[in-house]
């Protein structure tokens, strides 16, 4: 065994692709306390701080994405900085000498990875989406192994190299400690009426939140409770609609939820975009859930993630379009429907893949060697 043990891991851009990293590193950690990581990510972007709060170091490359169309004049700056950063990325590299890098998706990532390929690093790939990320379908030629989400990935990648583990997610949800009744009541509401759980990530989502706004009336007037994450960008204009309108009683609105766990243990219905991460831990959790997924995602791979759910009958799936006059009627009325809640979530639970951290961490510590 090596007497240091060092790895790279790149990628960012989202929460959806540093929260995997991040419980890679973590699972990498728990089996090799001495290993060395670094991070690599893009300057400005949210990995440069999360990675620090969670006690990595990162390096920021002058990496972006291109500009749609790929004319656009502005892109043979992308392109410079493309290079520069690859440069700089085979530089650290140099110095840093890992064993083995790990590619999570996003803008960093197409740089290091390339660089770790060009001087025979070993490489392994995570794809947390059914649909498959320009930067690591550029990668996976080279790559050592790649660890999927979903199956029928072999239309984007060589099948010899794939492995199934599924998404990393937040170690925490796991690890509520309340019972069901127990949640609902610390969210000051009633154990035997049926509670929806609303989140549109941690910035929000704009159609979600005024889906709720224009059914304000049949909130009230319904069986159900809900529990509502505005996102911050949305929760000061939303506070000032409902004094203006009328909170019913029945709507709980919060800018942030930070016990997640807690959140997801009291809800018998999940509203929610289709990120690989929501979805990870959605059938992780074996929770019920009405998808709306966004369209303003790269390859629209949001709604491919939510159609691997909706063909297996384990969510429902309401386009961002039609979810201003659909999505809460329907909602209201599956919230009130035992089996169908019931069906859902059981086939939610038989698609989730429990200890993706470890087995990901196992396979990165293989290739080091």
């Amino acid at each position: 065994m090596a007497t240091s043990f060092k790895v790279i891991i790149s990628g960012g851009g989202t929460g959806g692709h540093i929260f995997p990293a991040l419980s890679i590193a973590n699972a990498i950690r728990a089996i090799r306390p001495e290993a060395e990581i670094l991070f690599i990510g893009a300057e400005g972007r949210m990995e440069m701080k999360r990675v620090p709060d969670a006690g990595y170091r990162i390096i920021g490359l002058p990496i972006r994405g291109f500009l749609r169309p790929l004319w656009n004049p502005s892109n043979i700056g992308v392109a410079l900085d493309y290079l520069k950063s690859k440069r700089m990325a085979k530089k650290l590299l140099r110095e840093f000498q890992p064993q083995v890098a790990v590619g999570v998706g996003g803008y960093a990532s197409s740089a290091a990875l390339g660089a770790a390929n060009s001087l025979g690093i070993p490489t392994l790939l995570q794809e947390q989406n059914s649909f498959a990320g320009l930067a690591n379908k550029k990668l996976a030629r080279k790559a050592s192994k790649i660890c999927v989400a979903y199956e029928g990935m072999e239309r984007f990648f060589p099948a010899e190299k794939i492995m199934l583990t599924g998404n990393p997610v937040r170690q925490s949800l796991l690890e509520c400690k309340l019972t069901k009744p127990e949640a609902v009541e610390k969210l000051g509401f009633d154990p035997v009426r049926p509670l929806i759980l609303i989140i549109g990530g941690s910035l929000g989502a704009r159609t979600i939140n005024e889906s709720v706004l224009q059914n304000l009336q049949l909130i009230g007037e319904s069986r159900v409770q809900i529990v509502w994450q505005t996102g911050g960008y949305y929760f000061e204009e939303i506070k000032q609609r409902l004094a203006a309108q009328g909170c019913p009683a029945n709507l709980k609105v919060t800018d942030f939820i930070t016990r997640m766990d807690e959140a997801y243990r009291a809800a018998d219905l999940v509203i929610s975009r289709a990120g690989a991460s929501s979805i990870s831990e959605l059938c992780l959790l074996g929770k019920p859930s009405i998808l709306v997924p966004s369209p303003n995602v790269a390859e629209d791979h949001q709604t491919h993630n939510a159609m691997a759910l909706v063909r297996k009958d384990a969510a429902l799936l309401v386009k961002d379009a039609e979810a201003r006059e659909q999505l809460l009627p329907l909602a209201i009325k599956t919230a009130l429907d035992i089996p169908a809640l019931q069906q859902l979530g059981a086939n939610a639970k038989a698609m989730g893949l429990p200890d993706s951290a470890r087995i990901i961490a196992e396979e990165v510590i293989k290739l080091a060697h």
